[in-house]
């Protein structure tokens, strides 16, 4: 076993050199070459807290997961987080004109559906039996969309069905652009559940060749979404007003499957979801979620399983998840537009969920320039050669925002690509900007994983290390390359295994 001491940048992007100290570069060229030095003498394993240099007042040793009682907190999130209730009325959508069969559009029909609905006070839509075709379907406050065993609902693959533009956010900015395909705006008590199955019907021909990458069905000289999103990145930047970035026909930005925005009391429950244009479950700047016993099984690109972004009070539990990206990722805006807003995602409890593919399976980032806080996830199962890590929080200098709070306890892990547990300060652009982020107090508790590239993957700033970051009874096997711990103060391991190896701590003060 080893440690590496150089980091490899995330996705194989450069770091760029940003606005720092002068000689944070020489320090940590030093610090570099220091550790290699002590590691060889050693011969074995290190690992080593406190390799930051110092720049203001750290954390005391030890003292991360110093909140012994953390996870007491749960039960208070909990007693918050309850399910809408609905009168017990149903209002089918074949009473509204919806033809099953999958040929005729039935975007009118769930329209009159979810207003009769709402005008006499609440209850279901249902979806029945059968393969129903639609546009976008927007919800209103008291309604609960409920697609029974045995139905679909396809979702048209014509763009300009999901015009007129709606307020929405893409990929943490917020723009109007195309409709997402199940949608609410500002309602209280909104659901979408039932046994039943959600087609985007996105693939290789729609809507995935707009990411611009071969993979996806994109060729030469086919647009894609390039000049618009850095068109859109920059208005945030300039502070262009929300109502004035106006997106849609000729710009290929992808709408999210489902998004629920500024809601409150939200419910998502056992639906299956696949063939998303993008991401798959986002609710955005709510308050009080709850998404149990989804399946999401979608692998085009940016297919991120469950998004929660700039939300309060969330569950999420009992899912399956098998994505393109990130099967969970706890977001709340992007650079300027995020810090603008000051939302954090905040309150969320992770349990009994199942991950395959994917990125990661629980993630927080990148788009975290709001800041997240008290993340909990608990007895979870992860295993494909196809899903890179276990815990993962993925941010630079250009994001900022800060991470703190993080608790994850009794996951079981087969197999991951890459890390169990991977913090990296240089994803996407890396160290190029003035907003170093913050992320501290990682407690990770009898978490096990039979194979991987690295147990800990770890990188700070020299100026802004990662802070507390602690291991309790876990049992890494199968670990091809040790570990990188770069900038990182008060990693504090207990009891901790690789393979089959306990783990000794080693200390520098310098």
């Amino acid at each position: 076993m080893k440690i590496v001491t150089q980091p490899v940048p995330e996705e194989g992007r450069p770091r760029v050199s940003g606005p720092r100290p002068s000689g944070a570069t020489l320090r940590q060229t030093t610090r570099r070459q220091f550790v290699k030095d002590v590691a060889a003498a050693v011969g074995g394993f290190l690992v080593l807290p406190g390799l930051a240099s110092g720049c203001g007042p750290g954390r005391t040793s030890g003292s991360a997961g110093e909140d012994a009682d953390a996870w007491s907190r749960v039960p208070e999130i909990l007693a918050r987080i309850r399910s809408p209730r609905f009168p017990d009325r149903d209002f089918p959508v074949t009473d509204f004109g919806a033809v099953e069969g999958g040929a005729v559009d039935a975007t009118d029909a769930f329209r009159r559906a979810v207003a009769a609905c709402r005008a006499a006070g609440g209850g279901r839509v249902v979806v029945p039996a059968g393969v129903f075709l639609t546009g976008p379907v927007h919800l209103r406050s008291n309604v609960n969309l409920h697609v029974v065993e045995g139905a679909t609902l396809r979702f048209s693959r014509n763009p300009a069905d999901y015009l007129p533009a709606v307020f929405t956010r893409w990929e943490g900015v917020e723009l109007m652009n195309y409709s997402p395909l199940i949608y609410a705006f500002e309602q209280e008590n909104v659901a979408l559940t039932g046994g039943g199955t959600l087609d985007g019907q996105a693939d290789e021909g729609y809507w995935w060749p707009w990411k611009g990458r071969e993979a996806y069905g994109w060729q030469a000289g086919m647009p894609e979404q390039g000049p618009a999103r850095a068109r859109l990145f920059q208005m945030a930047e300039d502070g262009v007003p929300v109502a004035e970035r106006v997106f849609g026909e000729g710009d290929y930005l992808r709408p999210s499957f489902v998004e629920f925005y500024r809601c409150r009391n939200v419910l998502i429950e056992g639906v299956t979801i696949f063939r998303s244009p993008m991401w798959l479950l986002h609710p955005t700047c709510c308050t009080n979620v709850t998404v149990r016993g989804i399946t999401a099984r979608s692998h085009g690109p940016n297919n991120d399983g469950c998004d929660p972004e700039s939300c309060t009070d969330v569950l999420i539990e009992g899912c399956f998840f098998d994505t393109g990206d990130d099967c969970i990722a706890l977001k709340s805006g992007r650079n300027a537009d995020g810090r603008r807003l000051a939302l954090p995602i905040e309150n969320v409890v992770v349990r009994d969920c199942t991950m395959r593919d994917g990125h990661g399976g629980v993630v927080i980032g990148s788009e975290m320039s709001g800041g997240a806080r008290d993340v909990f996830a608990e007895r979870c199962r992860m295993d494909s050669p196809n899903l890179d890590r276990v815990l993962r929080i993925k941010t630079n200098s250009v994001r900022g925002g800060f991470v703190e709070g993080v608790y994850m306890r009794d996951v079981t892990a087969g197999q991951v690509a890459d890390a169990v547990v991977r913090v990296n300060f240089l994803y996407e652009e890396g160290d190029a900007g003035a907003f170093d982020p913050v992320v501290r107090d990682i407690d990770v508790r009898r978490v096990t994983s039979e194979k991987s590239t690295y147990a800990l993957y770890l990188v700070g700033y020299p100026e802004s290390p990662v802070r507390g970051v602690r291991l309790v009874g876990c049992r890494f096997a199968g670990v091809e390359q040790g570990n990188v711990v770069e900038h990182v103060e008060d990693l504090d391991l207990n009891d901790v295994l690789i393979n089959g190896e306990r783990v000794a701590l080693a200390t520098l003060h310098r």
